[in-house]
């Protein structure tokens, strides 16, 4: 008899009982609820990229985006210093199922280059960030598997791996700590095709703007193989400004000062 009565009192959470995809499905889920209704924000950022020997040179961009109803976000990168990357823009569409739209303005050539699904892999203007890095993370474009709870520099997160599955990704596999206060990544791991380590990026100086969407100040992304670092400052945050579609177009490329 006591061996029944425990089962009756087990069966509540066994009925909640979770696999580990749907806890990691779950909790992807929920980082993307807590970010919608946006609308659009733009950032000023500095980008400072540093080689194997400690060489460094920076960069200054400005960063829209736009959150798309039914689709996923578009983003906006202007490049503004130094004078040899001036103008140079990169427009970013995302999509839930298909294959991302991404194009490259190049002021030197006067012409807008067509970024293929097969190269997004590649660094985008030299840095340790790939093209495909740049892509809002919509939630349908990966598979989820929670692994365990564990502290980032004292702050609590889940740790998830997750799997692209999409055609053309660079990574088999990321790891992905996720703030369990903030709902954002505040590190992640990136596996190569071959399942080696290849890159780390760490997001620190977290802010929280209109009272619920939290953004980081920094994001440093180190490659282990090559022993490059990308280190990104963010400032000025701005939501709701009024962005439309006519900002995220073709044209909007040429026209980016």
């Amino acid at each position: 008899m006591k061996k029944y009565i425990l089962l009756l009192l087990l069966l509540p959470i066994l009925a909640v009982a979770q696999t580990p995809e749907e806890r990691g499905l779950e909790i992807a889920i929920e980082a993307d609820k807590r970010d919608l209704g946006f609308s659009d924000s733009s950032s000023q950022l500095v980008m400072v990229l540093k080689n194997a020997r400690g060489d460094m040179s920076v960069r200054k961009m400005l960063s829209k985006t736009l959150e798309v109803e039914g689709d996923g976000d578009k983003g906006l990168t202007i490049f503004n210093e130094p004078a040899d990357v001036k103008g140079t823009a990169f427009l970013s569409f995302t999509h839930i199922q298909e294959a991302d739209d991404q194009w490259l303005y190049l002021p030197a050539l006067k012409r807008v280059k067509r970024i293929s699904s097969k190269n997004k892999s590649g660094p985008f203007m030299g840095s340790e960030f790939a093209f495909e890095d740049l892509s809002s993370r919509e939630v349908e474009k990966y598979t989820y598997l929670y692994i365990k709870d564990e502290q980032v520099d004292g702050e609590d997160a889940f740790v998830m791996e997750i799997r692209p599955t999409y055609k053309y990704s660079g990574y088999t596999r990321s790891i992905v700590w996720m703030s369990k206060e903030k709902y954002q990544p505040i590190k992640v791991e990136y596996y190569d095709r071959k399942n080696a380590l290849l890159k780390t990026m760490r997001a620190m100086g977290f802010k929280k703007f209109l009272g619920k969407y939290w953004r980081a100040g920094e994001m440093l992304m180190v490659n282990h193989q090559t022993k490059k670092e990308t280190h990104l400052t963010f400032s000025n945050y701005q939501f709701k400004s009024g962005l439309t579609l006519r900002d995220f177009d073709k044209n909007s490329l040429k026209r980016s000062r």
